[in-house]
């Protein structure tokens, strides 16, 4: 029965969410359980084209990428997919309105990464944009409910944090995008050059995201305000914990924040929720 392939894809991408990412998907656990399907939806469509740019070496990532690209179109048409991971995205496409742009966005910035880009402002701008600022506006379409004003009003909220987020992730994965991927999304690295000068500058940037976005998760609605407010705590953890690393060792390894820290950070995380709210 159709029905129950429609669960298993939902399932599929719940699983490819906890196997890739502890701290997203707490955060999920934490958004009201009728939305939550469409967020590991999302995930897990964002997952498959990140892992095909990142991790596929020994395919054609370009075929791949091509052909992923062409099933999901089909997929949001026909409203069906054998793929489930495809299956779940095109179901949260057609029922929450996602609208087709965004994701053509997110796609055009994973080409991106298929090309020798020597990144300037500009570019720099379009790939965040594509791969995290639309990502933050899908999820904020979910959030919503189609209550169109208060998409409008919470936009320019969820576009710095999906931005902050971004950003906290190349200064985190900073040694393999140079080193193994050979590449760099800040425009102000230059032959593979990271210093304590450049790192403080991108810095200063996340930090002015990070107060400004938080403006926004404060004002989102009860069924996932608590969840990326959990996310916005567990990336404003990871980040401290770089900004404290000398730029030299974030060239050595990868930073990351352990179980037990992200334990933690949930559980002081409900409390300073609940005293921000009470005020």
């Amino acid at each position: 029965m159709k029905q129950v392939f429609d669960e298993f894809s939902r399932q599929a991408c719940k699983m490819l969410t906890h196997k890739y990412s502890t701290s997203f998907s707490l955060g999920i656990m934490c958004i009201d359980r009728n939305i939550r399907g469409h967020i590991y939806a999302l995930y897990g469509f964002v997952r498959l084209a990140d892992e095909i740019v990142d991790s596929f070496h020994e395919a054609n990532k370009r075929e791949l990428l091509q052909r992923l690209e062409k099933e999901t179109w089909q997929a949001i048409h026909d409203q069906i997919s054998i793929n489930p991971v495809l299956q779940a995205f095109q179901e949260t496409v057609n029922k929450v309105g996602i609208d087709r742009e965004l994701i053509e966005h997110f796609l055009n910035s994973m080409k991106m990464d298929l090309e020798d880009i020597k990144y300037d402002d500009s570019l720099y701008k379009q790939y965040i944009h594509g791969s995290a600022e639309v990502v933050g506006l899908i999820c904020l379409k979910i959030f919503v409910q189609g209550d169109k004003k208060l998409f409008e009003e919470l936009k320019p909220y969820a576009l710095r944090l999906g931005s902050a987020f971004q950003k906290v992730n190349f200064l985190r994965d900073i040694k393999q995008d140079l080193n193994t991927l050979g590449r760099s999304y800040f425009p102000n690295i230059q032959s593979k050059v990271f210093d304590t000068g450049t790192k403080e500058i991108i810095e200063e940037e996340i930090e002015m995201e990070f107060a400004e976005a938080l403006k926004g998760i404060l004002k989102l609605p009860h069924n996932s305000r608590f969840g990326v407010y959990l996310a916005f705590r567990y990336y404003s953890a990871l980040f401290h914990k770089i900004k404290k690393t000398p730029a030299s060792e974030i060239m050595k390894a990868r930073i990351r924040i352990n179980n037990f820290n992200k334990l933690l950070i949930f559980i002081s995380s409900n409390l300073k929720y609940k005293f921000i709210i009470s005020k």
